[in-house]
């Protein structure tokens, strides 16, 4: 049964992407506990949460700006935005709106939805079954236990398809502690290939 359990995110970092410079991760981490969310995000977005922020005032409003604007202008309220699920390693999202007491839901995309959560100052949530498919913990915050060691990545890979699932996961934790979250998810994506697979 899928665990639909709400948890409360915050943006702790805009990481660039070391292998593709126009990619960007933004990571987001659970209010309450020591997970990661990575999601890889376009140039153009994550400078539009990046601006939010810094709380920098661009000359001329910028789409998110003119969205929020837009919304305002008509009385309709943020409430808070929920990435509501993830079908083959890509993230979807709502905007959960209220005017005149009335709630509605706007489906989004996940960069889009944060840009504007940024901007109306409201929260982010996701579910709990998430968070165990795409959650990472970082091994700075893991708990005692395994200490096996991690294996060195060969740069010249591109695809993952190759490796053992052990390797995958060690991987996975040595790119987390150079804070490459974009590599990160790659890899996670991989894993959670091979679980859906049965591989």
């Amino acid at each position: 049964m899928t665990d639909m359990t709400k948890i409360e995110l915050d943006i702790v970092a805009i990481s660039h992407s070391v292998s593709q410079s126009h990619n960007y991760a933004v990571v987001l981490s659970e209010i309450n506990g020591n997970r990661r969310l990575p999601i890889v995000i376009g140039g153009f977005e994550a400078q539009a949460i990046a601006v939010a922020m810094e709380r920098m005032a661009p000359n001329r409003p910028l789409t998110h700006d003119l969205f929020k604007n837009t919304l305002e202008t008509f009385d309709v309220g943020l409430q808070e935005v929920i990435i509501s699920n993830l079908l083959d390693g890509i993230f979807y999202a709502r905007l959960i709106c209220e005017r005149n007491g009335e709630i509605f839901e706007i489906d989004s995309r996940t960069s889009d939805a944060i840009a504007l959560a940024v901007r109306f100052n409201c929260p982010i949530y996701t579910y709990e079954f998430i968070m165990e498919s795409a959650g990472v913990v970082l091994d700075g915050e893991k708990e005692e236990g395994e200490t096996k060691p991690e294996p060195k990545m060969r740069k010249d890979v591109n695809s993952f398809s190759r490796y053992s699932l052990d390797d995958l996961n060690e991987m996975l934790s040595e790119v987390l502690g150079d804070e490459d979250y974009e590599k990160a998810a790659k890899i996670r994506d991989e894993i959670n290939r091979r679980k859906v697979e049965g591989d």
